[in-house]
């Protein structure tokens, strides 16, 4: 048990010292546009399919549940409010995220740690470059950019997919369902909701790149790498989901 901890806390701290080195690389010439630009194709805009879809059915489900949930009280008229709430606060932001370390989490460990086994992580030292700028400097700026991105989509697309189900199964309009949200959602509920996801990219990219570029032993350590960095990115996520939430409603 003792060890255990002890691996953790090394693994956080790790994870801190990349983010500093990160920092300082952030601010040095080259600035690495070009694969910065790279990044966020790779990892942001090839994410938009899975990070929609998951969104669009999330608010279909929430619209149906909480139509029937809400019929028992009377209160059945109050779909927009509940599915625009839920999912700008908590369901868009922490859905995104684990679907973000799922897909670019694993895939940033699997690319980084195939480096590390097959030695071209040494190689760009022994020619004098610094693999966390050439490597990780880009995918944090990348994924840090694109996670609240892509849960500002997902917010949109939720909310949609509670219309499409409240006009066609329960017969709202499509006018009274958006008064709802447009009076439902202010700055704060936003904010909140949104703030949390840069906390969320840097977890998972971080912990990817960390994971990445300590792999050893071949194949089956990209495996075990990858596995590791899907299930740290994720605890995290919801941990950290906790305190930050508790954490914005403290200063607003």
């Amino acid at each position: 048990m003792h060890e255990r901890f002890r691996a953790v806390f090394r693994h956080a701290g790790g994870v801190a010292i990349l983010l500093r080195d990160t920092l300082r690389q952030l601010f040095t010439r080259p600035f690495e546009g070009d694969q910065i630009m790279a990044q966020l194709y790779h990892l942001g805009v090839r994410s938009l399919s899975i990070t929609t879809i998951t969104a669009i059915f999330t608010g279909m489900v929430l619209a149906l549940e909480t139509a029937y949930t809400l019929a028992a009280y009377g209160a059945k008229l109050m779909i927009g409010r509940a599915v625009s709430l839920s999912m700008v606060q908590e369901l868009g932001p922490v859905l995104t995220g684990l679907v973000v370390a799922g897909r670019v989490g694993a895939g940033i460990t699997a690319e980084i740690g195939t480096m590390a086994v097959t030695e071209q992580v040494d190689a760009i030292r022994a020619l004098g470059a610094d693999p966390v700028k050439k490597l990780v400097m880009p995918k944090v700026v990348g994924v840090v950019i694109m996670v609240p991105a892509l849960t500002i989509l997902a917010d949109i697309v939720g909310i949609l997919g509670g219309l499409l189900i409240s006009v066609v199964e329960l017969g709202q309009t499509t006018g009274f369902y958006m008064r709802q949200v447009v009076t439902t959602l202010t700055f704060r509920e936003v904010f909140t909701g949104t703030g949390k996801t840069p906390f969320f990219a840097l977890i998972i990219v971080l912990v990817a790149c960390y994971n990445g570029l300590r792999t050893t032993g071949g194949a089956d350590g990209v495996g075990r790498s990858t596995t590791q960095t899907v299930v740290a990115a994720s605890i995290g996520i919801l941990v950290s989901n906790f305190f930050l939430t508790k954490f914005f409603y403290i200063i607003f």
